[in-house]
C-alpha cells in the first residue's frame, strides 16, 4: 500500500462533495491543472494516519460518467484510465441521502468500472427534515461495499470514514458482482474489446466503445479499432445506453425501497420549497435579487470605509516616517514614492474586496445563489446565452480568468464561445479599486430615501451596466455566430442552509490573499519600472527643466517652488515623454499624460491604474508632503491649463465608463486563447471591447463636460 495513496472524491453536484474536501484537507490545500487538461483542479493532503498522507482530489460535480460537457469528461477520463496520474487508489462517492434514488447512480457506475469504493452518506439531517430515514447498514449489503454516514458541513463521521478508506486501501472490497454487466447483453462485443485493448473489467470495455472518441488517453488509430468493432457488431450506443439507464434504476429503486423508510406525507413540499415558490417567482424573484444586490454594494461602502480609511491613513504615516528616518537618495524613493506608494494602491482595498467576497460566500453557503442562476438562465435565454452560462458571469464578477474555464460545463461550442467572449464585460474585483476611489471622488457620500447611500447606488449601476453590456454583446454575437445547435441548463436546487462560518471565513481569506498575491506581484514589478522611467529622463532635459522653473519662479515660496519642479521634472521623464506622446488620442477622453501612463501600466492588470496614479503623483507632488493619503492626493490634483480640480465628474465618469467596458487583463487574454485554442478570438474580444471602451468614453466625456 502506498504512503501518498490519491483519493477521489466523487459525486453529483450539491450532494456534498466539497464541503467534505474542505473538511478533510482544512488549509491543506492548493489549486493546479488536471494532467494535460486546461482545467482547475483543487487538492489537498489527509492525514489518514500516521503512516499515510493522503492526497485528496475534488472532481466536479457529475450525474453520470457519460459527460454532457468538457469538466465533466475529466472524472471520466481519470476513472477509466489507471495510468492516469490522478487516478484514485479509493473513491469516495458523496451522496444526498435525501435523494438516495437519483445519487446512487454514479455510484454504481463507479462501483462497476472497478474502482475501490466508499460510500459517503451525506445530508442524513437534510432527510430527516423530509420526514426520511436510512439505515445505512441494510444499504451497504445490498451496495457490498463500505457506507459511512457524514455530515460534510459539520465533519461529523470524517473520523470512520478514514477507518473505511484505509480498510479500501489494505483490503479492497468490491460488489459480487456489476450492478450492470454489458456482456449479459452484447458478450462478443466487451470480449472483442477486452481482447483488443487487454482489459480486465467488463463495464470498462464498455465505455471503450460509447466513449472512446472523448478519451484523451486513446490515440487516433486506437479509436479507429474501435470504430471498426463497432461496425462489425453493428452496435448502437445512444440505444444501449438508455437501456442501461433504465436498467439500473430499476435496481436502484428496488435498493432505496428496502432501505429509506419515507414518512412525509404525500405532496408535502418543504420549507426550502416554500421558499422557491417566492424566490423563484417571474417577478418578486427579480425583486428580491435586485434588493439584494443592493445590500451588498451599500455595504461595501458603508462597511468597509473605516476600515479603509485607516489603512489608507498608516500607508501616508508609514510612507512618511521613511522620508523621516532614512537617509535623503534614490534608493529611499523608490521606497516610498515607487514601492511602498504602489502597493498602497492595492491595500487600500482590501476591505471592500473582503466584504465582497464575504458576502458572495454567504450567498453561496445558504443555497441561494443557485436559486439566482435558475432566475437568470430565464432572461439568458432570450441573449443567445446558455443557461450555464450564468455560472461564468457570476462568477466574473470575482475573476474572469476562472470564470471563463467555467465555461466548459456548457455542452454547446457555440454558447460557450459567446460566453467567453462576453464574460470580461462583467466587472470583476480588480475593477472595484477604479471604481471606489473615482465614485468617492466624485459623488458625494450621502443618502437617498434616508437609507440607500449615494456611492454604493453608482457602484451598482456599473456593475449593471457591465450585465446589460455582457447581454447587448451576446445577443449580437448569437447573430453572427449562427448554428443549429440547441443548448440547455439542468440544475438541481440544494435545500437552504445556514451557513458554515469556517467555510466562509475560508473562502474570504483564500480570495483576499489570492488578490493581494496576484495584484501586489504584479503591482510591486510595475512600480518599480515606473518609478524609474519617471525619475530619470533623456539627456539633461530633467536638470534643464529644474533650472528653468527656478528661473521663472524667483520669488516663489519654497514649498510651491519644489513642487513646480516636481511636476516639470516627471513631465521631462521618459514616462513623461512617453505620457505626452499617447496624449493626442486619450485628450478627447479628457485625460492627460499621467492617466495615459497609468492607463497603458493597467494592460498587465487593472488593478495596477490606482497603484500607477499613486506612483506618479507621489513623484509629481514633492517629495515633502506628509500624510497625505492617496484620494487626497488625486483631489488635490490641478489642470495645468485652466488651475481647476483635475477630476472633475465629466473626467472620472468617463474613466469610469472605459474601465467597465476595456479589455485591460492580459491573464483573461491568455485564458481565452488557452480555451479557445486559438489567437483569433482574443483578438476579436481585445478589439471589440477596446473600441466600445473608447466610444462610450468619449460619449460620456462629451456629454457630461
Amino acid at each position: 500500500m502506498k504512503s501518498s495513496p490519491t483519493i477521489a472524491l466523487v459525486g453529483n453536484p450539491n450532494a456534498g462533495k466539497s464541503s467534505l474536501f474542505n473538511q478533510l484537507t482544512g488549509l491543506r490545500q492548493k489549486t493546479g491543472n488536471f494532467p494535460g487538461v486546461t482545467m482547475d483542479k483543487k487538492s489537498g493532503t489527509w492525514p489518514i494516519d500516521t503512516q499515510h498522507i493522503a492526497t485528496v482530489i475534488d472532481l466536479p460535480g457529475v450525474y453520470s460518467i457519460y459527460p454532457k460537457s468538457l469538466d465533466e469528461q475529466i472524472v471520466t477520463d481519470i476513472l477509466a484510465n489507471p495510468a492516469h496520474p490522478d487516478y484514485p487508489d479509493v473513491s469516495v462517492v458523496v451522496v444526498d441521502a435525501s435523494n438516495l434514488h437519483r445519487n446512487l447512480l454514479l455510484f454504481t457506475q463507479v462501483a462497476d468500472l472497478g474502482v475501490p469504493t466508499v460510500l459517503a452518506l451525506n445530508m442524513l439531517d437534510v432527510a430527516q427534515q423530509q420526514s426520511k430515514v436510512v439505515n445505512s447498514v441494510r444499504l451497504a449489503m445490498s451496495l457490498g461495499v463500505p457506507v459511512v454516514r457524514i455530515n460534510a458541513r459539520t465533519g461529523e463521521g470524517t473520523d470512520l470514514l478514514k477507518k473505511a478508506v484505509l480498510g479500501q486501501m489494505q483490503e479492497p472490497v468490491l460488489p459480487g458482482k456489476l450492478f450492470f454487466d454489458p456482456a449479459d447483453e452484447v458478450p462478443a462485443l466487451i470480449s472483442d474489446t477486452k481482447n483488443q485493448y487487454k482489459l480486465t473489467n467488463n463495464y470498462l470495455a464498455l465505455q471503450y466503445i460509447i466513449q472512446h472518441d472523448g478519451f484523451s488517453f486513446l490515440n487516433t488509430p486506437q479509436r479507429k479499432v474501435l470504430d471498426e468493432i463497432i461496425e462489425q457488431h453493428k452496435f448502437s450506443e445512444p440505444t444501449f445506453q438508455a437501456g442501461e439507464t433504465i436498467t439500473r434504476y430499476k435496481r436502484i429503486a428496488a435498493i432505496v425501497t428496502e432501505v429509506v423508510s419515507d414518512q412525509r406525507p404525500v405532496n408535502e413540499p418543504t420549507w426550502s420549497q416554500k421558499l422557491d415558490r417566492v424566490l423563484l417567482h417571474p417577478v418578486w424573484g427579480y425583486a428580491i435579487f435586485g434588493f439584494v444586490l443592493l445590500l451588498i454594494f451599500q455595504a461595501i461602502f458603508a462597511w468597509a470605509q473605516p476600515f479603509m480609511d485607516a489603512i489608507d491613513s498608516g500607508v501616508a504615516w508609514l510612507n512618511g516616517q521613511l522620508k523621516e528616518s532614512l537617509p535623503a537618495g534614490p534608493l529611499t524613493d523608490l521606497l516610498t514614492d515607487g514601492i511602498l506608494a504602489g502597493l498602497g494602491g492595492i491595500l487600500v482595498f482590501i476591505p471592500q474586496i473582503a466584504f465582497l467576497f464575504l458576502l458572495i460566500a454567504l450567498l453561496e453557503e445558504s443555497g441561494y445563489m443557485s436559486r439566482v442562476m435558475v432566475i437568470m438562465d430565464r432572461i439568458m435565454r432570450k441573449f443567445g446565452l446558455n443557461g450555464r452560462s450564468v455560472v461564468p458571469l457570476i462568477s466574473g464578477v470575482a475573476c474572469a480568468v476562472p470564470a471563463i474555464m467555467a465555461t466548459r460545463s456548457i455542452g454547446t461550442r457555440r454558447d460557450r464561445l459567446i460566453t467567453i467572449l462576453v464574460t470580461p464585460l462583467m466587472s470583476c474585483s480588480a475593477r472595484l479599486p477604479i471604481y471606489t476611489i473615482l465614485i468617492a471622488l466624485v459623488v458625494p457620500s450621502q443618502r437617498v430615501l434616508g437609507v440607500f447611500n449615494l456611492q454604493g447606488l453608482a457602484l451598482m449601476g456599473l456593475y449593471l451596466l457591465g450585465l446589460v453590456s455582457a447581454l447587448l454583446a451576446a445577443y449580437v454575437l448569437k447573430i453572427l455566430l449562427r448554428t443549429k445547435e440547441r443548448g440547455y441548463f439542468i440544475m438541481e436546487l440544494p435545500t437552504f442552509k445556514l451557513p458554515r462560518w469556517n467555510h466562509v471565513g475560508l473562502t474570504v481569506w483564500e480570495s483576499v490573499r489570492s488578490f493581494v498575491w496576484e495584484a501586489g506581484r504584479v503591482i510591486l514589478a510595475i512600480s518599480i519600472v515606473l518609478w524609474v522611467v519617471a525619475s530619470y529622463g533623456p539627456g539633461n532635459d530633467m536638470d534643464e527643466a529644474e533650472a528653468r522653473v527656478k528661473q521663472q519662479n524667483p520669488m516663489a515660496a519654497a514649498d510651491d517652488l519644489q513642487d513646480r519642479i516636481a511636476s516639470e521634472r516627471l513631465e521631462a521623464s521618459y514616462a513623461g515623454n512617453f505620457g505626452h506622446f499617447i496624449e493626442p488620442v486619450i485628450r478627447p477622453l479628457g485625460y492627460d499624460w499621467k492617466i495615459g501612463i497609468a492607463l497603458l501600466s493597467s494592460f498587465a492588470a487593472r488593478e495596477v491604474f490606482v497603484g500607477t496614479m499613486s506612483t506618479i503623483y507621489s513623484i509629481g507632488s514633492g517629495a515633502d508632503e506628509e500624510g497625505v493619503t492617496i484620494r487626497e492626493r488625486l483631489r488635490q490634483e490641478r489642470n495645468p491649463e485652466t488651475g481647476a480640480a483635475m477630476y472633475t465628474p465629466a473626467l472620472a465618469w468617463s474613466l469610469l465608463i472605459f474601465y467597465v467596458f476595456a479589455m485591460m487583463c492580459m491573464s483573461t487574454l491568455a485564458a481565452t486563447q488557452r480555451e479557445t485554442k486559438s489567437w483569433k478570438w482574443p483578438a476579436v474580444q481585445l478589439v471589440y471591447m477596446m473600441a466600445l471602451a473608447y466610444v462610450t468614453a468619449f460619449a460620456t466625456y462629451q456629454l457630461l463636460k
